[in-house]
């Protein structure tokens, strides 16, 4: 199983763990990943890191396309990807919510299987080259006709000669969305992933991508990472406890109350009564109550924490999860290494 460490992306100034990074790719780390919100972007810290390691593969979980047209978003990767050295880049893309979406960047929200199929779609045409690059989609066109256009565009090819086969890869959970992520991407970053769960929900939706792709589309080729805390400590129950707050946070309060992936998220993992009060509970301002309805069942199904046994004995269900690889997170190095060492990355 390929291992990836998932950086902070959520602080208030930047903090990239160097030591830390380069610590996980001499202990046999796959990647290293990058997120964004409406703070710091996904792509500037990985160019910083590129410059400071050798091999380990550099991704964004997730890229937010409403922040990026998608030539642009082509044109950051392909060059992030040139000056790392042809084949360290990993293109996560997600679609965030409404709230960030129309609140922060200012795009409708409006289709989003579409918006993502038509992304996807011109990202391809930019990366492969072999013409000059047009789309007519649903939801993005180029060149661009719609209101305000002077008719002028016209169909262009990159400059840059990027490296065609730069893998797409995205952040979904919900039905329809898993099924478009099996059928047009190269990989999945599993929104709401434990053991167990590819075969109660996600085998079938995926199976049905793949049978829409064709060409002999398959688990076989198709990497999942899925994402997962990582603790040791003796005190299970205070670990849990600690991770409360924040669950509580996004699934309460992280989205609007009416379209909160968040929530859906719990729901889609069999806990959906807890979901519901836990939403109740933090929109009447009852926080600490809301934090307590979080079941530790929930929380520990979906992390590796405790002593370096108890961790071990639980890998085994991760290792035959279906999922390729696991995005850890984790304030211990010590963990991190207890994780290379059960994964078998390490190699003298």
């Amino acid at each position: 199983m390929k291992l990836g460490l998932r950086l902070q992306w959520d602080e208030k100034r930047i903090r990239i763990p160097i030591e830390r990074i380069r610590r996980v790719e001499a202990l046999g780390f796959d990647s290293v990943w990058t997120a964004e919100a409406y703070g710091s972007d996904a792509l500037t810290p990985l160019a910083w890191i590129a410059a400071q390691t050798e091999r380990i593969r550099l991704g964004t979980s997730v890229l937010q396309l409403a922040a990026r047209a998608p030539a642009a978003t082509a044109m950051a990767l392909a060059t992030l990807d040139e000056l790392a050295g042809r084949g360290r880049v990993v293109a996560g893309l997600g679609l965030s919510g409404p709230q960030i979406v129309e609140g922060w960047y200012g795009q409708p929200w409006g289709r989003p299987s579409q918006r993502v199929r038509d992304y996807v779609a011109i990202l391809r045409q930019v990366l492969r080259r072999e013409g000059p690059v047009s789309h007519a989609g649903r939801e993005i066109q180029l060149p661009y006709r719609g209101p305000g256009s002077i008719g002028l565009g016209k169909p262009l090819k990159s400059i840059l000669h990027p490296n065609p086969e730069l893998p797409i890869w995205l952040g979904t959970g919900g039905e329809a969305m898993v099924k478009l992520t099996a059928e047009i991407a190269d990989g999945w970053l599993p929104f709401g992933f434990s053991p167990g769960m590819l075969e109660r929900v996600y085998r079938p939706w995926l199976e049905e991508g793949f049978r829409r792709a064709g060409g002999g589309k398959s688990f076989a080729n198709f990497e999942i990472m899925a994402a997962t805390s990582v603790l040791l400590t003796d005190d299970v129950k205070r670990a849990l406890e600690g991770m409360k707050p924040f669950t509580a946070l996004y699934v309460g309060g992280m989205g609007h109350p009416r379209m909160n992936f968040h929530r859906e998220r719990m729901v889609r993992c069999g806990y959906g009564e807890a979901a519901e009060r836990i939403q109740e509970l933090f929109l009447a301002g009852r926080r600490e109550e809301a934090s307590a309805a979080v079941p530790d069942e929930f929380l520990d199904e979906s992390s590796l924490v405790g002593p370096a046994a108890r961790i071990r004995e639980r890998y085994r269900a991760w290792e035959a999860s279906g999922a390729t690889g696991l995005i850890l997170s984790s304030p211990q190095d010590e963990a991190l290494a207890l994780m290379a060492d059960l994964a078998g990355t390490l190699v003298e």
